[in-house]
C-alpha cells in the first residue's frame, strides 16, 4: 500500500510535531466518535472496549505507510529475491509434505498447486514470517489518520467483528502493520469474504491451520475468475521490425508476428496474451493473460504478479528469466504515476482509475504519445518520458 510524498510527509509531522499527550487525548476522541458506528454494525461495548482499551496511536505503522517494496528497486531485482533459490527449494519441499491437500483443492477450486504455493511463499514465506503487529492498534492508527480513508476505518470496524464472533481471541488478532493477517495476509473484509474451514475443524483459522490458509487463497483466487490451465504468462523474444505499438491478440496472432516463447514451449492452443514489459523494451518481454489479472487483485502489483507467476513456474520445474533486466530501471514512485494519470486525462485519454496503477490500457495510451516523441512505444513510464509529456518530476 502506498501514499504521496505529501500525505507521507503530514502524516510524519503530525506525530513528530504532536506532544504524546496530546495525541493520546485526539487518539481518545477518535475512539469516542467511532463507538456509534460499531454500535450500529452490531458490535457490543464489552467487544469495542476489549479491541481498543489501551490502544494507541503506533508511529510505526505511520513509517510503514511510507515503503512501496514493489516501486523501491528496480524490478528485475524485486522479483529475483522473491523468487529466490532459497525460496524454491522451500516450496517443492512444501509441495511434498502438502501435496494431497494441494490436490484437493485444485479439484474444489480450479487452482494450479503452484500458484497457491507460490502466493504462500510471497505472502508469509510459508508461514515462517509470523505476524506481530496487534491488529487493533494497526488499524485504528490508520483510520486514526484517516490514512485510504474510510477503508481503514471499515477494515476495524470488520475485525472487531470477526473477533466478535469467536474466530479468534483478541490476542490472537496480530497482523502486519497494515492490518493483513494470517498466511495468506487477508485483510479483515477478505477474512469475511473468503475464508474457508477447509481442514473440517468447525472454522476457518488462517493464521495456524495450514489447509485453511491455503484453501481461503484458492477460494479467493476462485471468486475472481481464475481460469484453470491458463499460464499468468511468460517471457517471449520479439523479432526485429516488430510494430511496438501491437500490444493485443490472440496467441495464434501473437505466433504470426514472430513471437517466441523463450523457453522453447508451444504457446497455449487458445485465449490471448497481453504484451508487457516490465522495464521497457530493453528488459524481458512477456504475454500475460487474464489470469495474470487475477494475481493483482490479490495485490495490485504489476511486479508482484510476475513475480508470484515465475516463482510459482521455478518451484515446478522451470527456468530462470532470459533475457537480462536493465540495472538503471526504476519504477515511478506513486506521486509520479498519479502526476502521469492525470496529465494523460488532460490530453483526452481515458483513466479507468486515478488510483496510480499503470494499468494496460494506460500503457496502450502512453506508447501513443511515445510515438509522437520518436521514442520506442513499449508503454513503460519512465522519468525521461514524462519530463518530455510536461509532467514536473522534481
Amino acid at each position: 500500500m502506498t501514499m504521496t510524498r505529501l500525505a507521507a510527509l503530514t502524516f510524519a509531522l503530525f506525530f513528530l510535531c504532536t506532544p504524546a499527550h496530546a495525541q493520546e487525548q485526539s487518539f481518545a476522541a477518535f475512539v469516542k466518535e467511532l463507538w456509534p458506528d460499531a454500535q450500529a454494525r452490531g458490535i457490543t461495548r464489552a467487544n469495542f472496549d476489549l479491541a481498543l482499551n489501551g490502544v494507541t496511536p503506533d508511529q510505526r505503522v505511520i513509517a510503514a505507510t511510507k515503503r512501496q517494496p514493489e516501486y523501491g528497486k528496480p524490478v528485475g531485482e524485486y522479483i529475483n529475491a522473491l523468487a529466490s533459490p532459497r525460496r524454491v527449494a522451500s516450496g517443492q519441499q512444501k509441495h511434498k509434505e502438502w501435496s494431497r491437500t494441494l490436490g484437493d483443492l485444485e479439484k474444489k477450486f480450479g487452482v494450479e498447486r503452484w500458484i497457491l504455493l507460490a502466493l504462500w511463499g510471497m505472502e508469509t514465506d510459508f508461514g515462517a514470517a509470523k505476524d506481530k503487529w496487534d491488529v487493533f492498534r494497526s488499524l485504528s492508527t490508520l483510520a486514526f489518520v484517516g490514512y485510504r480513508h474510510p477503508f481503514f476505518r471499515n477494515e476495524l470496524m470488520t475485525a472487531m467483528q470477526i473477533m466478535q464472533d469467536g474466530h479468534v481471541p483478541r490476542a490472537e488478532m496480530v497482523s502486519s502493520w497494515a492490518g493483513a493477517m494470517g498466511q495468506g495476509q487477508f485483510m479483515p473484509s477478505s477474512f469475511v469474504k473468503y475464508a474457508v474451514d477447509f481442514s473440517g475443524d468447525g472454522r476457518p483459522d488462517i493464521w495456524n491451520n495450514v489447509p485453511d490458509a491455503l484453501g481461503s487463497m484458492a477460494n479467493y483466487l476462485q471468486k475472481f475468475k481464475w481460469q484453470t490451465g491458463l499460464p499468468w504468462g511468460f517471457e517471449v523474444t520479439v523479432p526485429k521490425g516488430f510494430d511496438m505499438m501491437t500490444s493485443r491478440g490472440t496467441f495464434a496472432e501473437w505466433q504470426k508476428r514472430g513471437l517466441r516463447r523463450a523457453d522453447g514451449k508451444a504457446f497455449p492452443a487458445s485465449a490471448s496474451g497481453i504484451l508487457f514489459f516490465p522495464s521497457g523494451a530493453a528488459g524481458p518481454a512477456f504475454l500475460v493473460t487474464e489470469n495474470f489479472d487475477v494475481l493483482k487483485a490479490y495485490n495490485n502489483s504489476d511486479a508482484y504478479a510476475i513475480a508470484v507467476g515465475h516463482l510459482g513456474d521455478r518451484m515446478n520445474g522451470g527456468g530462470p528469466i532470459k533475457a537480462a533486466w536493465p540495472k538503471d530501471d526504476r519504477p515511478l514512485p506513486r506521486d509520479m504515476r498519479l502526476a502521469l494519470q492525470k496529465k494523460l486525462a488532460s490530453l483526452g485519454y481515458k483513466v479507468n482509475n486515478f488510483d496510480a496503477h499503470v494499468d494496460f490500457d494506460l500503457r496502450d495510451n502512453i506508447r501513443a504519445e511515445q510515438k509522437k516523441f520518436g521514442m520506442v512505444p513499449d508503454g513503460n513510464p519512465t522519468v525521461a518520458f514524462l519530463e518530455r509529456l510536461g509532467v514536473n518530476v522534481r
